[in-house]
């Protein structure tokens, strides 16, 4: 919920009557929009645009497999390990359950 407004929030109304400042304003921050305190919209550089869209294009070209390497590099960065658990053997599991 929107309480406070920060100079980047406009009111859908007040962005209507100022809409060139609001593009103005977007060259050097996004400006959102508020329609009765909830986020309707944003107005961005077309600089932030191509940015977002070039981020959102190279992660959807990207096969699992590369995914899931880049995943292994940030853990091995961040030292972090994942525990495996014990592993069992299918046939018994089918048999016995979990």
């Amino acid at each position: 919920m929107m309480s406070i407004m920060e100079p980047t929030d406009w009111r859908i109304g007040e962005a209507k009557q100022r809409f060139s400042e609001v593009v103005r304003r977007s060259a050097s921050e996004p400006q959102r929009i508020y329609n009765r305190e909830r986020l309707v919209a944003a107005v961005v550089s077309p600089e932030f645009l191509e940015e977002i869209e070039g981020m959102r294009r190279k992660r959807s070209d990207r096969t699992l497999g590369e995914a899931f390497s880049e995943i292994r590099e940030i853990c091995a960065e961040e030292g972090y390990e994942l525990d495996v658990g014990e592993r069992h053997d299918r046939e018994i599991w089918l048999r016995d359950g979990p």
